[in-house]
């Protein structure tokens, strides 16, 4: 490896994982980081299980119990099951589309550090006993009355973690847009690489009414804005609205990437084309609109009236539409291939029952007088979690499975990789299937404890079975990964063996400049045309072999977000504590700072020389 590929590479120094700016590193910075929520949301949801185990339980306090449903659903949705999606569109997406880095890698190193700092300063309410209680929706009328420190962490900590977020969208969008490779049009593009970018135009439009509102509950709590204060002229109301605005595309931020994880899995191991691509493409398309129409459909009982609830009705029955039109495409891929039954393919197939579940029972919501039936019961924990963990999280552990090999270049055991599918798969429908019968029999959602004699015992019983089936499966997995790095058995190129899109024609992990030479792509699954055409490399070089420009890491995307972190706790405490005020202006000073530093630093970057590309090029031949 040439000198610059060792400093850049993947065996790096601390220094050089915190201030890298390199797509690779950073998407596994996001793995790591949303991994570690995900097992810390995890834990809290084991907990409110064993509460719920049996009636009468003490095992925690009712507040206790108030702020373990408020974190994990908080630590989930915006600290693990988007940031671990953001580290595969790091890693993969770039590499489909034949691109060296995102559009603007000083801002997606920052946009890393500002998630894993807000979701820290979040967690450190742990640590000072003031916690958020007011449930991961935070509705105003618990959120601005609730005593202590624990909602201000909750609506400060999102708001750094969110700008992040935002950014990094903005990001995805750029790049996809202007960095394809030659021949790479927009109807050529590979499904993740289309999912990313609706899920990204989402996020552009969804997060800002999000950042919006914690500003406005900042000042109410903080400053006595009274924008949410029916008692001083505010409204409640609207701050449901603001945050399904926000929360009902973040449904399909999430489920979209999820889509296209799946979609690049099926004609993989099914050995067949993608049915319906372009369906599909429009499916995808027509979901991202639909996804900002049907936010009221969380308001049914919040007296919109009957024509406001018939359009969200009718809106939300219509997102159905494109959704099915995704499911019998993927059944049809399957349909006559050569099906090779490996780990993420399990995952693939288990989805799409598990998904059409909870899919049918957000139809049943779509309802409006059944929704006011079912309001706030366990059915609707029931069927988030469908959405959700039958959505999202399986495709998360099936592109763990997946892009594993590309991403550090071994192989999960598949072995292990089996066993973590069905416990995690068993313990998924062990826990949430009962969940509806607990909703129909009158269970409330939220609710600690509950009297013997009502009905409930068996069910909560095996539901919370099936929650330690579902850690028993994570465990499982942490092992695989574990083994599988102390192991270090390298593996090529393309380990499944049909590698269809831009990224398995590459080394596995990938060089730091990713590409050699920009690739030319000659239409859909470019590397599969290349193979069939006798191209045994999948790549045609679009241009002669020079020269690559790449960026200089650096360290003030940290610097600034430890400075609006240390804000953050000045802002808290400036009047109850004398540093408070001093620090609240010290951090965003030194944010400021260090901003402008960057602007006026002379940032050049680095060039990695035709020579040093042809020894790596020879190293790679010899390795083969």
């Amino acid at each position: 490896m040439s000198t610059a590929a060792q400093k850049k590479g993947f065996g790096a120094t601390l220094w050089e994982w915190l201030t890298t700016v390199d797509h690779k590193k950073l998407g596994i910075l996001y793995f790591l980081g949303g991994g570690f929520f995900f097992v810390l949301g995890g834990i809290e949801a084991l907990l409110i299980r064993i509460q719920l185990l049996v009636p009468n339980n003490d095992f925690v306090s009712a507040g206790l119990f108030n702020q373990l449903i408020t974190m994990h659903g908080t630590t989930m949705i915006f600290l693990a099951a988007m940031p671990i999606l953001f580290g595969f569109m790091n890693v993969i997406m770039p590499l489909q589309i034949g691109a060296r880095d995102l559009a603007f890698p000083f801002l997606n190193s920052l946009g890393f550090w500002m998630f894993m700092l807000g979701g820290i300063f979040l967690n450190i309410s742990w640590f000072t006993g003031q916690v958020p209680d007011a449930g991961w929706t935070s509705y105003t009328s618990l959120a601005i009355t609730s005593e202590g420190h624990g909602m201000d962490y909750y609506a400060i900590g999102l708001q750094i973690a969110g700008g992040g977020t935002l950014m990094t969208g903005i990001n995805f969008l750029v790049t996809i847009i202007n960095m394809r490779a030659p021949g790479l049009t927009y109807m050529r593009m590979p499904l993740f690489t289309w999912t990313t970018l609706i899920a990204s135009a989402m996020i552009l439009f969804a997060f800002p009414p999000l950042t919006v509102g914690l500003f406005f509950l900042t000042f109410d709590r903080l400053f006595g804005g009274n924008f949410f204060d029916h008692e001083m002229g505010g409204n409640t109301i609207i701050w449901e609205h603001i945050f399904w605005i926000f929360g009902h595309p973040e449904v399909y931020i999430l489920i979209l990437p999820a889509f296209g994880i799946f979609s690049e899995i099926f004609p993989v191991f099914a050995r067949k084309r993608l049915f319906g691509y372009t369906s599909m493409v429009f499916a995808t398309v027509l979901i991202g609109f639909l996804g900002f129409m049907v936010w009221a459909h969380h308001m049914f009982t919040v007296g919109l009236g009957p024509t406001a609830n018939a359009i969200f009705a009718v809106a939300t029955m219509a997102i159905a539409v494109p959704t099915g039109v995704k499911i019998f495409n993927w059944l049809l891929t399957m349909w006559g291939g050569s099906i090779k039954i490996t780990t993420p393919m399990l995952y693939a197939i288990g989805f799409i029952p598990s998904f059409v579940m909870g899919g049918v029972t957000g139809i049943m919501q779509g309802a409006a007088p059944l929704d006011y039936q079912l309001h706030d019961s366990y059915f609707i924990v029931a069927h988030f979690h469908y959405v959700i963990v039958g959505g999202v999280v399986l495709a998360v552990l099936a592109a763990t499975h997946y892009w594993w090999p590309k991403m550090f270049g071994t192989m999960l055991h598949e072995g292990l990789g089996k066993v973590t599918f069905w416990f995690f798969f068993i313990g998924f429908h062990m826990t949430f299937l009962i969940q509806h019968w607990l909703g129909f029999w009158g269970m409330p959602r939220r609710v600690f404890t509950y009297m013997d004699g009502q009905g409930w015992n068996t069910a909560n019983a095996i539901s919370t079975a099936g929650a330690a089936l579902m850690g028993i499966g994570v465990i499982v997995l942490v092992i695989n990964a574990i083994m599988t790095t102390v192991k270090n058995e390298r593996v090529g190129n393309d380990p499944w063996g049909d590698g269809r899109t831009l990224e398995w024609a590459i080394q596995s992990p990938p060089l730091f400049y990713n590409f050699p030479q920009t690739p030319l792509v000659r239409g859909l699954d470019t590397v599969w045309i290349e193979k069939q055409e006798g191209n045994e490399s999948g790549i045609t070089p679009a241009v002669p072999l020079q020269d690559i420009h790449m960026p200089n890491g650096s360290i003030i995307p940290l610097l600034m977000s430890l400075g609006l972190f240390i804000a953050g706790f000045g802002a808290m405490y400036r009047l109850e504590a004398s540093w408070g005020l001093p620090v609240l202006v010290g951090g965003l000073a030194f944010t400021f700072l260090t901003m402008s530093i960057r602007s006026i630093k002379d940032d050049l970057g680095y060039y990695v020389t035709k020579e040093e590309i042809m020894n790596d090029l020879k190293r790679e031949g010899g390795r083969k």
